[in-house]
């Protein structure tokens, strides 16, 4: 199939998970024989911070401004088999209507930000999906599964709502040898985001104060420059998704944070989770509904809703931290390898291609 894709990037990781998706996604799919074109706005914070300019397994088209993009997305969508569009595109309202309008075979709309599309939905429209063009879609693929996808059909018309999670590569999310720049008892990896501090508070930096002599690691994007850390907290501003695995695969625990429209939501497991697990690590996270449909609680995730609970674990006979992180991993290769989603992929779109004409 020739499939073509509007996301918010796939060029740049820095501050967004959106990249780490698409690449995945895409790279999974070429591998299975697809052509995959992408279009990407080229903006300065990315441009400026860009850690894979020219993707091997798709062809990349930037652009600065819609009019110079628009007609070649036209002659682009004229002889692809599936078109999508992705939740945040900047240009997201006039690439769909691009998109319904054309022949294109499948046409789908990726929403990586489910939760907050429907929030947005319930006040008036967003800035990249309208309303009513949620029901030209043959597919709305979601990040987000659960009661959601009853919603998205039986509130806002869409025709057929399908989970399509996050994934990880396993041939470079994969247990390294210990890196010691990366070395830590607990890591956490997340771009600053407010209705998260107060989690990281409490399950990150209060137990690194209780427990002075461990080591603790943070890396991510976007913190104030006030904000205060413990003094055994070391920061990483941004890691290139090149170091991730050492980056777990050093820690004994990682930590891992949802934002609150997505716990609220449930069923929407991040691609650090998948990437964390792949690389054999001890995952400690917060509860959302959902999650025990993705690991087995104390075999395969350790749940924390305190400080405590965070320095119970961090107490664990370090085989005993391994042994949850083996089981994760094993769970993750099953089930949530890029290559499993783009079999995924294929199976829905199949379903919901138009029947060839009879001659």
């Amino acid at each position: 199939m020739k499939i073509v894709i509007c996301g918010l990037s796939i060029t740049s990781s820095w501050g967004n998970g959106h990249a780490t998706t698409y690449r995945a996604l895409t790279r999974a799919l070429r591998a299975r024989g697809h052509e995959i074109v992408f279009f990407e706005k080229d903006v300065e914070w990315y441009a400026s911070n860009r850690d894979m300019p020219e993707p091997p397994f798709c062809r990349v088209h930037l652009y600065e401004r819609w009019q110079d993009i628009s007609n070649l997305l036209r002659r682009e969508l004229a002889a692809a088999d599936v078109a999508m569009v992705g939740s945040f595109f900047p240009d997201g309202i006039q690439a769909i209507d691009l998109v319904l309008e054309s022949t294109s075979g499948v046409k789908a709309f990726y929403d990586i930000d489910t939760p907050i599309t429907i929030s947005k939905l319930g006040q008036g429209d967003t800035a990249y999906l309208r309303r009513d063009q949620i029901p030209g879609f043959n597919v709305y693929f979601s990040f987000t599964g659960g009661s959601m996808l009853c919603e998205l059909q039986s509130r806002f018309g869409a025709r057929h709502a399908a989970p399509l999670y996050c994934s990880f590569d396993p041939d470079r999310y994969r247990v390294c040898e210990p890196d010691p720049r990366y070395r830590s008892d607990l890591s956490y990896m997340g771009t600053y985001a407010p209705d998260r501090q107060k989690k990281l508070d409490e399950l990150f930096c209060e137990p690194a104060i209780a427990m002075p002599w461990k080591e603790f690691l943070l890396a991510g994007p976007q913190y104030p420059a006030q904000m205060a850390w413990p003094d055994n907290v070391r920061r990483i501003v941004h890691l290139e998704p090149e170091f991730h695995p050492y980056f777990y695969s050093s820690s004994l625990f990682t930590l891992n944070l949802t934002r609150d429209e997505m716990v609220k939501a449930g069923y929407s497991p991040s691609v650090r989770i998948f990437e964390a697990a792949g690389c054999g690590t001890a995952i400690i996270s917060d509860a959302w509904p959902g999650i025990e449909t993705f690991f087995k609680f104390n075999e395969e995730i350790l749940l924390a809703s305190s400080s405590d609970d965070v320095i119970s674990f961090l107490k664990m006979d370090e085989g005993e931290a391994k042994k949850i992180g083996r089981r994760a991993q094993e769970r993750v290769l099953a089930e949530h390898s890029a290559a499993r989603r783009a079999i995924e992929f294929e199976q829905i779109v199949e379903s919901k291609a138009p029947l060839p004409q009879s001659a």
